[in-house]
């Protein structure tokens, strides 16, 4: 089978096409004919090997442990394990590939009770690929918050992948939103529910006197101790894109004070897919696609997604 591989860090033009052996399903396990994946920060994270963690997880001087990329899939059943149950070849399926990644092929074998479930009917492969990274992420912190309805929550990033989904399920959940985002954004923005829409190139959130329950900040521009005036008593501060600062000052504000920063990161989960899918074939969830690449452009994919000019989730179509 085809895969896009790297065996050193750097810019996209490290990614190479080279053809490896097609696995086979273990016992547990089905093997998926891919048909989309998607480029996420990630990613082009780890091609780039920034910050300089992702050395201490794939290899000091050159990549070792993982070398095809990709997190998330959608794709068809061709092969299950003589243990699996729950699906039978020509299911359409989506998928989290997890920290091994490896949706950067034609093919890719995963744990039948791991992040998998079947797909939205009513959305494209190229679609369902770019919601199990996005989707899981948003629901996860909005579910540590306990956002509930009538709260107010105010999202920075909110036309990014992970905000995109966190505007619709936080309006899904009864929230008042308000979306920060660039000026070429904001449209976007107002059509996935958001009540309010800031632009950050024109207003400073931070120094607006509005405050909120809830502040997720999906793309990690901004500061808990920045942000800490705006939230309510009892506010919660989710940092979606923490570094080692914010992790300290989780575990600090979760003993002590009134106001509490949430960061980590998203486990996906089977249920978690289940509960999004019914949401998309309910119409209340909607995946956004800025651009769709084909298998050979990869390489130009990444580079675009690591501009940060991206609105929504870059596709590739296998």
């Amino acid at each position: 089978m085809k895969a896009i591989t790297y065996t050193r860090y750097g810019p996209p033009e490290v990614l190479q096409i080279i053809d490896i052996a097609k696995p086979t399903p273990k016992d547990n396990e089905v093997l998926i004919k891919i048909h989309a994946t998607t480029v996420t920060a990630g990613d082009w994270r780890m091609r780039k090997a920034e910050p300089f963690l992702a050395r201490i997880y794939n290899g000091l001087l050159k990549p070792t442990k993982i070398n095809i990329l990709g997190f998330e899939i959608a794709g068809e059943v061709e092969a299950i394990g003589k243990d699996v149950k729950q699906f039978r070849p020509g299911d359409q399926v989506f998928a989290s590939c997890g920290i091994g990644f490896g949706g950067y092929a034609e093919y890719k074998c995963l744990p039948e009770d791991g992040e998998i479930a079947m797909k939205p009917i009513n959305v494209s492969f190229e679609e369902a690929a770019a919601v199990p990274i996005g989707g899981n992420t948003a629901l996860r912190f909005l579910r540590e918050a306990k956002l509930k309805s009538g709260q107010r929550i105010l999202i920075n990033g909110a036309s990014g992948s992970v905000g995109t989904y966190a505007v619709q399920l936080a309006k899904h959940f009864g929230a008042e939103v308000t979306g920060v985002c660039s000026t070429t954004n904001v449209e976007l923005v107002k059509s996935l529910g958001a009540d309010k829409v800031i632009d950050y190139t024109k207003e400073d959130f931070t120094k607006n006197p509005r405050t909120y329950d809830v502040i997720f900040d999906t793309v990690g521009k901004t500061s808990f101790v920045r942000c800490k005036s705006l939230l309510k008593e009892n506010g919660i501060y989710l940092a979606g894109s923490a570094g080692l600062l914010e992790e300290i000052q989780a575990v600090w504000t979760s003993r002590i004070g009134n106001k509490k920063l949430i960061s980590g990161t998203a486990n996906p989960s089977q249920a978690d897919l289940l509960f999004l899918k019914e949401l998309i074939e309910a119409g209340s969830l909607k995946p956004v696609i800025d651009r769709s690449y084909g298998f050979e452009q990869i390489p130009e994919a990444h580079g675009y997604v690591e501009s940060f000019r991206k609105k929504g989730n870059v596709v590739v179509t296998i």
